[in-house]
C-alpha cells in the first residue's frame, strides 16, 4: 500500500468548513503522480514515450468529516491493470491521524498517446514497471468490458 500525507489548508475547505469534495480529488491525482513517480513513471519518462493518464471515473464514498490544519493520509492500491497497461484501477483511501477511515474512492483510467489522442498500451518499459505495482488483495486484470461496467454512455443533448 502506497502511503502519502497531507495537511488540510485553508484553500482546501468548503463553505461547511470540512474538506471539499475537489479537494478529495486534489489529494487523490497528487497522491497518484506521487506514486507513478516513485515507481519509475516520472514526468520525463513517460513524456520520452509520448503518454499521458487519463481519468475514466472516480466512484467517491465518503464516511466522516475532516477539518483544517489537521493531517490525513491518502492511500493508493492497485486493484486492476490491463495486459497491455493501457487500463489500470486504483483505489484510494482517506484516513485522519487517530487512523479513522474518512472516505474511500475507486477510480479508473488508462493511458493514451498524446498525440493522437486515443487510448494506448504501455512500451514496454513502462508495461514492465507497472507489472511490478503492488496489486491489492481485490487485484484483477482489466478488459475493456470493465471500462463500462456501470453501463453509462454517452448522450447527446436533446434540441
Amino acid at each position: 500500500m502506497y502511503k502519502k500525507q497531507f495537511e488540510i489548508r485553508w484553500s482546501d475547505v468548503d463553505a461547511n468548513g470540512h474538506l471539499a469534495n475537489s479537494a478529495y480529488t486534489n489529494f487523490m491525482s497528487h497522491a497518484r503522480m506521487a506514486f507513478f513517480t516513485e515507481k519509475g513513471f516520472t514526468m520525463p519518462e513517460i513524456m520520452k514515450f509520448n503518454v499521458g493518464p487519463v481519468v475514466f471515473y472516480e466512484h467517491m464514498y465518503y464516511f466522516k468529516e475532516s477539518f483544517i490544519g489537521t493531517p490525513i493520509t491518502v492511500t493508493i492500491e492497485v486493484s486492476g491493470l490491463s495486459e497491455d497497461g493501457m487500463l489500470f484501477m486504483f483505489e484510494h483511501n482517506f484516513y485522519n491521524h487517530k487512523g479513522e477511515n474518512l472516505a474511500y474512492c475507486e477510480m479508473q483510467g488508462a493511458w493514451i498517446d498524446l498525440k493522437t489522442r486515443k487510448l494506448t498500451a504501455l512500451p514496454a518499459p513502462l508495461l514492465e514497471l507497472a507489472h511490478k505495482f503492488p496489486k491489492s488483495e481485490s487485484f484483477k486484470v482489466l478488459t475493456k468490458e470493465d471500462t463500462r461496467k456501470h453501463g453509462v454512455r454517452p448522450k447527446p443533448m436533446a434540441m
